[in-house]
């Protein structure tokens, strides 16, 4: 849906992170090297270089680690320091392959529905106190399991006449 906009992507320097920057590229994404486990800064940096360069990064805000559907600091660490508002989204397929590993990640079976949905938009205030930013990384938090709900709860509605679109 996003191919071709320039939108940089964390990937890690592993073997997996090679095999999954790889993939980023085939789908027209770029990825930009490092994780929170291992070159946070790296990732960090390279990601403010992106979207100073006028692009979009989008980050799989539960790391590489987990907890699975918990929003790590570096989304609001990078919109405090950047001023760039953040927008918490999630992809719903309609009964698809779940992966045994910690965050149950999916490959959707040909074929089958998805949901995109994307929370409004909120900026984090630039260069903020430490309770500005757990106020901000609470309503990422929110944000992200409003869009997760409700894409998990509708998935299986896409294409009826009546779907509605909402402001969630």
């Amino acid at each position: 849906m996003f191919r071709d906009q320039k939108i940089g992507v964390i990937s890690s320097h592993s073997f997996d992170g090679e095999f999954t920057g790889r993939i980023i590229s085939k789908f027209k994404y770029v990825p930009i090297k490092g994780s929170s486990s291992k070159g946070a800064i790296r990732a960090f940096l390279g990601s403010r270089r992106h979207l100073e360069q006028g692009n979009t990064v989008a980050f799989t805000s539960d790391g590489p680690r987990g907890p699975a559907h918990i929003a790590k600091p570096g989304p609001v660490l990078l919109g405090s320091k950047t001023g760039l508002p953040l927008v918490a989204f999630h992809i719903a397929a309609e009964k698809p392959w779940r992966l045994r590993s910690w965050d149950r990640a999916m490959i959707p079976k040909p074929f089958s529905r998805a949901l995109l949905c994307m929370s409004k938009q909120f900026t984090v205030p630039v260069d903020n106190s430490a309770v500005e930013m757990e106020r901000c990384q609470a309503e990422l938090q929110a944000a992200q399991e409003r869009v997760r709900n409700f894409a998990e709860q509708n998935v299986g509605r896409v294409g009826e006449p009546e779907f509605p679109v909402q402001k969630i």
